[in-house]
């Protein structure tokens, strides 16, 4: 048996130590943390305010990627204000990754193999003087990177002066074995002017529901 508090993230693993000491049980301290990893978003720098950190850019294209604030020029504002940033495309692909790990994310096995629900969300706009394209490729992945489900909607077009729209999805039923979450997205503009009129993208989401 896995002795909670032991696959956990470091920070985790210190308060839980901390609450057992004060006497705090043992199925109370599980029930707080799997409400916290729960309502946990796993991607890290969703929105670009640690610039480019923790994002592999698989394509970039043109004049690369960029962070510009929200809304930005030509931009629309975004519904959360707590969201001041996003990641701008410019007029060649441009695409990042993520990939996830569960495990060093505190998650155990025995969680993961009882095929919990995976949510995941983005959300993209154009500017107001631009078209552009976006897409998103989101993939639950084997200790051998092998897929066992993947999200690949279709490419989506937008016209000038398209306000953010949000793209989500659930994952069930994808059979034992998850250890890893890859997410991709991104695009370009349609009119391949120099800068950074592309697609913009932010408050991306990844949530493992234990």
């Amino acid at each position: 048996m896995v002795i909670l508090g032991r696959c956990l993230p470091s920070p985790l693993n210190v308060w839980f130590y901390q609450m057992e000491g004060k006497g705090r049980r043992r199925n109370e301290i599980k029930s707080v943390l799997s409400n916290l990893m729960m309502a946990r978003n796993l991607l890290k720098n969703s929105c670009g305010e640690e610039m480019l950190e923790f994002w592999e850019l698989t394509e970039n294209g043109g004049s690369e990627w960029k962070v510009e604030p929200v809304p930005g020029d030509c931009g629309h504002a975004f519904c959360n204000e707590a969201v001041s940033t996003c990641f701008a495309t410019s007029f060649e692909l441009c695409l990042k990754r993520q990939v996830v790990n569960l495990v060093e994310e505190g998650f155990s096995t025995h969680d993961l193999d009882s095929q919990p629900a995976v949510t995941v969300e983005d959300w993209y706009s154009s500017r107001t003087d631009c078209g552009c394209v976006y897409q998103l490729s989101v993939s639950l992945l084997d200790e051998n990177h092998e897929v066992l489900q993947e999200f690949n909607p279709e490419e989506v077009t937008l016209d000038p002066g398209c306000s953010w729209k949000q793209v989500s999805h659930s994952f069930t039923d994808y059979g034992p074995g998850l250890r890893f979450i890859s997410f991709e997205h991104g695009g370009q503009d349609t009119r391949f002017w120099d800068g950074w009129f592309g697609v913009r993208v932010t408050g991306s989401v990844i949530r493992v529901e234990i």
